[in-house]
């Protein structure tokens, strides 16, 4: 089983399939829609996705495609193109991303030339118990 939310938590999903693919995207759409210089996306069946607590906001970001987020929050939590049974979830939006891997890059024409993952700069630890604090202030 594989869940997934928002920043706030007002929206949960799950799904219990492996996914499909797993890609970065470097469209321009895609870095708007993140808010980063790309985004990293899991495909799966779209009957496969279940919101558990509540919907999010869908709208129309192009002729071709439907995305959504979370209306309190404004977390990106999916993508799906017209005519196809799968929808991509934002890899951010998930609880244990851990042994996902992306195998391709997508849009790879838009893709910024700064953009790698920096594994040469110097790494800072994120203060303890962070994520709780956001959390506890969410709440």
């Amino acid at each position: 089983m594989r869940t997934g939310r928002c920043l706030c938590g007002a929206i949960e999903w799950q799904t219990d399939v492996n996914p499909t693919a797993v890609h970065y995207c470097h469209c321009s759409m895609c870095r708007r829609w993140s808010g980063g210089p790309f985004a990293t996306l899991a495909w799966y069946p779209q009957a496969s996705v279940r919101w558990t607590n509540r919907q999010p906001v869908e709208f129309r970001s192009s002729p071709i495609a439907v995305r959504s987020h979370c209306e309190i929050c404004g977390s990106p939590l999916h993508i799906a193109y017209d005519g196809q049974n799968e929808i991509a979830l934002a890899v951010g939006s998930m609880d244990a991303p851990e042994d996902l891997k992306p195998t391709h890059h997508y849009g790879s024409e838009a893709r910024l030339p700064w953009v790698d993952i920096g594994n040469a700069l110097p790494t800072k630890k994120h203060r303890k118990n962070g994520e709780a604090r956001v959390n506890a202030i969410m709440d």
